[in-house]
């Protein structure tokens, strides 16, 4: 581990836990709050009476006397059966929890003597439960209700207190990453009411907002190595050809995933010390995880059986019906804000079609939910670190744009999330830390294609004379999707059978593929691809896979003496990284060159837009093996902060230029700070262990003698 030399203030008092303050409403206004939400559930059990076949009410006061009856079994019963039915609710998907629903509702009937209230049999109950449960979903969002807090409370905590929860005076610390939100993306939501509860806490301050800048590759894969396991070395990008393996490797598919945390690990990474991961690329190496990529195949490594992870979702009795409530409403929505994109012409936008609003909807849905269950229930078994990505907010940048309505209702619901995860600390065996951060952020504009008609490809096809292989990329949702279903097909029972027949596959192979066709290039051929172009946001990557080193800039210029040129000249790019034989590490820009290695520039430094820590993010990626034979950076248009990204996404990170190198991490009060900017995810690992010793942990004592030198 690198030491920390940086020059600490420290806030003055002793870091104290998170605490949930309040809200300021009276006992009138819960009284208000609860008979509101009875007689709005009440006028929803009549209208299902008259939707739903064999059942039938008698009048509303009947309704209102059933209704109370139901909420009575759901609140005193439920606790107590779930302890029992849960692994069966888990099992079948919650399908289980669905007849049980039914049962309460015939029981309901059945107390009442079907006086007023009828139905004819269970199975009526299970349909009208499910029109219940749309019902309380529309109340409990439109009144702002945590329906789940006595559930987790009641359910949760005792089944992981029962698995042997951990009780402790030592502080844990919670790291909750929201993908690709900039720093500046939240300072301005958090003033304009769009992440209330994390501005509270820096408004009362017990947390302060601090900035920190990527390395050149801004994404999650070269973002979450560093964060976790403290180094990410030889990423050059989200994807690159490698030379050795003669194909094209992904930072986010499972099989590359495996490799790249198997050669950076030391044993002993942010999470090494009976720590949880949750919905993350990499494990930080680990004790518990789910829905981890790194670990999807490796369950019998961690002391977790498998589908824990996602037990503590089914708890709560509504759970499936609600997640699909809630899907078909985001798809809704999805729909409506792209047709407002097009009726206003807002532009850049890109495609958004049927697909693409179910994936959002898993990932803004069910994955939220997902990773915030599996928080919850660490929370309640006092893990001493936890690290979650909550992805949401990323996806729906990606194609709507990075501060779109639609983006910024995702954000509010995460801040929503994250008070939620907050008001279960205090009922924790352990205090809680709370530090929410971001791996990189994402800068804004139409797409390279969308600007020039053409892709980097066709440029550099054209320029080659030769035919180009250009490998896209599968979706980052498309890989949260897979590695979900993919964890449920292989936990065993119903939930099994049910998930196997929409996972891609379990073999390591084909789940690579699902990241893209990134399998489909080289490898196996006979002959190798000549020239093949890769995509990571406004980066491009040009490799030369028949010629096994790395290329340098005069063999290029005598192979393909166009191609330089070409891209020198060409409007929608800022530079090209490369190596000369006789001057070193190049940067190429239209006006100028800057010889990295000579510390000298010529002309216009084609560097001098993207900060004063570009040449140094160059030339560390210059000297990494997988480094690309020629690295392609977009233009990037300051006025309005925008890009140019090689992939159609309106919203991209992976390279320099605009919001997307800087990433924010909210720290508790108290704890210790850095005077200088903090560069690169390596350097905030160290800190994170910082905190983790200056906590008490002991673990990462070891970390406060690093820090000290």
């Amino acid at each position: 581990m690198r030491s920390m030399r940086e020059t600490t203030r420290v806030s003055k008092g002793k870091p104290k836990p998170i605490e949930r303050r309040a809200k300021p409403h009276g006992k009138a206004h819960v009284v208000t709050r609860i008979v509101v939400t009875w007689v709005l559930n009440a006028v929803g059990l009549m209208i299902g009476a008259w939707m739903v076949p064999g059942v039938s009410v008698g009048s509303f006061w009947w309704a209102l006397l059933a209704t109370a009856i139901l909420g009575a079994l759901n609140a005193l019963v439920w606790p107590t059966l779930i302890r029992f039915a849960l692994p069966i609710t888990a099992w079948t998907l919650g399908l289980g929890a669905l007849f049980l629903n039914g049962f309460f509702v015939w029981l309901t009937a059945w107390l009442m003597n079907e006086n007023g209230f009828s139905v004819d049999d269970i199975w009526q109950g299970v349909l009208l439960a499910i029109w219940l449960t749309v019902v309380s979903v529309i109340v409990t969002t439109v009144l702002s209700i945590d329906d789940d807090a006595v559930v987790y409370r009641s359910v949760v905590r005792r089944q992981m207190r029962k698995a042997g929860a951990v009780s402790s005076d030592v502080p844990g610390i919670l790291f909750l990453e929201i993908d690709g939100l900039g720093h500046e993306v939240l300072q301005r939501a958090m003033r304009d009411g769009n992440a209330p509860n994390l501005a509270r806490w820096v408004q009362e301050g017990t947390h302060h907002l601090v900035r920190w800048e990527t390395d050149w590759s801004s994404q999650t894969g070269a973002a979450q190595t560093g964060l976790l396991l403290g180094s990410n070395e030889n990423i050059p990008a989200f994807r690159w050809w490698d030379k050795e393996q003669g194909r094209a490797v992904a930072s986010s598919a499972p099989k590359d995933v495996l490799a790249i945390e198997s050669s950076l690990s030391t044993g002993k990474g942010l999470l090494y010390a009976d720590g949880a991961s949750r919905s993350n690329m990499y494990s930080g190496d680990a004790v518990h995880s789910s829905l981890t990529i790194a670990t999807l195949r490796q369950q019998e490594r961690h002391h977790e059986r498998r589908g824990q992870g996602y037990l503590a979702y089914f708890t709560n009795p509504f759970a499936m019906v609600r997640t699909i409530v809630l899907m078909v409403g985001d798809m809704i929505k999805e729909w409506w804000n792209a047709a407002e994109q097009r009726r206003l012409d807002v532009w850049p936008r890109g495609h958004r079609g049927f697909v693409y609003s179910l994936l959002r909807a898993f990932m803004v849905v069910v994955q939220r939910d997902l990773a915030m269950s599996a928080v919850i229930g660490d929370i309640y078994s006092g893990r001493p670190v936890v690290y979650a990505t909550f992805s949401g907010y990323d996806e729906v940048a990606h194609h709507s744009g990075i501060e779109r309505p639609d983006a910024l209702a995702v954000l509010r619901n995460l801040d929503q999330t994250f008070d939620r995860i907050a008001r279960a600390t205090p009922d924790a065996p352990r205090p809680y830390h709370i530090v929410v951060l971001s791996d990189h952020g994402q800068s804004q504009g139409p797409t390279f294609f969308q600007r020039y008609g053409v892709t980097l490809e066709e440029v550099v096809a054209d320029a080659a004379k030769a035919e180009v292989v250009s490998a896209e990329m599968g979706d980052e949702g498309v890989m949260h999707l897979n590695v979900t279903v993919t964890a449920v097909a292989t936990s065993g029972g119903a939930a099994a059978a049910i998930a196997k027949p929409f996972a891609k596959s379990t073999d390591e192979d084909a789940m690579t593929a699902a990241s893209g066709n990134l399998a489909a290039v080289g490898a196996d051929d006979n002959e190798l691809p000549e020239v093949v172009t890769l995509a990571s946001g406004n980066l491009g990557l040009v490799s030369f896979p028949r010629i096994p080193h790395r290329v340098t800039l005069e063999e290029i210029e005598e192979r393909y003496p166009a191609v330089i040129p070409t891209l020198r000249e060409h409007p929608g790019v800022a530079f090209m990284l490369v190596r000369s034989a006789a001057h070193g590490a190049v940067a190429i820009g239209k006006a100028g060159v800057n010889y990295l290695d000579e510390a000298r520039v010529e002309g216009d430094d084609p560097l001098a837009p993207f900060g004063e820590n570009a040449a140094r993010k160059a030339r560390r990626t210059d000297g990494f093996p997988h480094v690309a034979d020629i690295m392609v950076n977009s233009t990037y248009w300051s006025e309005l902060e925008e890009v140019a990204a090689f992939e159609e996404l309106v919203g991209s990170h992976g390279g320099m230029g605009g919001p997307q190198q800087y990433p924010f991490v909210l720290v508790p009060d108290g704890f210790a700070l850095p005077d200088r900017l903090l560069l690169g995810p390596g350097t905030v690992h160290d800190w994170m262990r910082r905190w983790l010793a200056d906590v008490g942990q002991d673990g990462y004592a070891d970390e406060r003698a690093a820090a000290a030198h």
